[in-house]
């Protein structure tokens, strides 16, 4: 078995070859993470249900590889409306409320596929190697 391990969590998928995130040592890395409920496998219609569940999501990567969202270090966010930013701030400021503890964050404007209004990528690093 090589360095790097896949991280793959319930109710979440790509519809290409690859996992929600991967690890190598203490770093943790996850590809696009959308909208879709947990769930259901839906994408909502609305910018709030789909933040709400990219959170959801970026919580349970966090749990599989055996951190919390106190591990991040960055989050990138691509938003359809590039300002339209309450929605993603009233979830971001749920996860994490110290001013004086919060990742950096980078927000970009982006073309989405079917209906996704928001996706994130971020990167981790874990107290642990995962060895």
């Amino acid at each position: 078995m090589g360095r790097r391990v896949s991280i793959e969590i319930p109710g979440f998928s790509h519809a290409n070859p690859i996992p929600a995130a991967s690890r190598i040592g203490p770093f943790l890395a996850t590809g696009a993470l959308t909208g879709r409920d947990p769930m259901t496998g839906d994408l909502p219609s609305d910018l709030a249900a789909q933040c709400h569940n990219v959170f959801r999501h970026i919580q349970a990567v966090l749990s599989a590889a055996g951190g919390s969202p106190d591990d991040i270090l960055k989050v990138t966010v691509h938003l359809s409306d590039y300002r339209d930013r309450d929605a993603l701030n009233r979830e971001w400021l749920a996860m994490f409320a110290d001013p004086d503890s919060r990742p950096a964050r980078q927000v970009l404007a982006a073309t989405l596929d079917g209906g996704c209004l928001i996706q994130c990528d971020l990167l981790a690093v874990l107290d642990s190697d995962g060895t």
